[in-house]
């Protein structure tokens, strides 16, 4: 399941830490990162998803 989750979060990393996470505070930051540039959204997304 997590390499489904590592392949998503290359794609959209929000959604990749949405199935992680949920809505809470580290959703709401990958989105911000997103925003300010898709590859630190990346970088944020897989972090999260390897952490736990």
């Amino acid at each position: 399941m997590d390499l489904i989750r590592v392949l998503l979060s290359i794609l959209l990393p929000p959604l990749g830490v949405f199935l992680q996470v949920g809505i809470g505070g580290q959703f709401w930051l990958n989105i911000l990162l997103t925003l300010c540039g898709y590859v630190p959204g990346i970088v944020h997304a897989v972090w999260i998803i390897a952490r736990r």
